[in-house]
């Protein structure tokens, strides 16, 4: 009974988190790039009670009698499934069609991956520079930072529908940068370790980044210009998923209630 005390408690303690996941999956069903995720569970360790053994007949039992002794999580995965695309009227709102990942360095020099593709051109130390709304610079195919210089206007730069950036002179003249929004793959996105927002960073699960503009072997992915590509959470999977984590929560402490009940029982037989 006091075993089933714990059990029943690493049950409760397992379904809180799935909760917790299922609930931030919802608090960001309109984030831009979002990837839902959910939590896996495993089994603990099991207690022989009894090992494979013969009877009093010489019979050999062909297994043994062991129980379990809860759960706990595992992980929370991220799914990679794609989002729906929506519309913008931004020309530096990028989605991507296929696998591909956006290159970002942060404001600590590393470079993060991000499928969110809200850009804007900001005002940097070499004039405008394209960058995430956290400021985050947009890396292009060579990984350095989409950068138009000082002497260029905001209201003349243009990108196209491939992630090419250039800028209009005043008589209309187009100049082209030779810059190109960068895409990167990774072997198990599922590696990817998480951070703050939309952003993720390599791990050695999930391999070092591939440029799509360097590796033939890759599909290489489309850029869709004036389109965000939408959370891939599904409100009523995540609906379904959280009825079901609060009955598992209930049951967990049903079993508590039935074994303190058992415990009460066992007390009073002296009496």
């Amino acid at each position: 009974m006091m075993r089933a005390l714990w059990s029943a408690a690493s049950g409760m303690i397992a379904q809180q988190t799935n909760v917790d996941t299922i609930s931030n999956n919802l608090a960001n069903v309109n984030t831009t790039g979002y990837r839902s995720e959910k939590t896996e569970f495993k089994s603990l360790l099991y207690q022989t009670l009894q090992t494979r053994t013969t009877t009093a007949n010489g019979e050999n039992k062909p297994i043994s009698a062991q129980v379990g002794l809860g759960t706990r999580v595992a992980s929370n995965t991220s799914s990679f499934k794609a989002g729906s695309l929506l519309a913008s009227e931004s020309n530096t709102a990028f989605a991507i069609e296929g696998d591909g990942f956006f290159a970002v360095r942060g404001l600590d020099g590393e470079t993060y991956y991000t499928r969110n593709g809200d850009f804007h051109w900001t005002l940097g130390n070499n004039g405008l520079t394209l960058a995430t709304s956290e400021g985050y610079s947009v890396l292009d195919t060579e990984g350095n930072p989409i950068e138009l210089g000082d002497a260029v206007e905001a209201n003349s730069v243009t990108m196209s529908a491939f992630g090419e950036a250039g800028y209009k002179l005043p008589d209309g003249t187009y100049i082209g940068l030779g810059q190109t929004i960068g895409t990167y793959q990774f072997n198990n996105p599922a590696g990817l370790e998480k951070i703050a927002g939309t952003y993720f960073t390599p791990t050695e699960a999930s391999g070092d980044p591939l440029n799509e503009a360097d590796n033939e072997n890759l599909v290489k992915s489309k850029l869709c210009q004036n389109y965000l590509e939408g959370s891939n959470v599904q409100v009523a999977d995540e609906m379904v998923n959280l009825i079901v984590a609060q009955r598992a929560y209930e049951l967990n402490s049903k079993a508590i209630q039935a074994a303190d009940d058992m415990l009460g029982q066992a007390n009073q037989l002296r009496r």
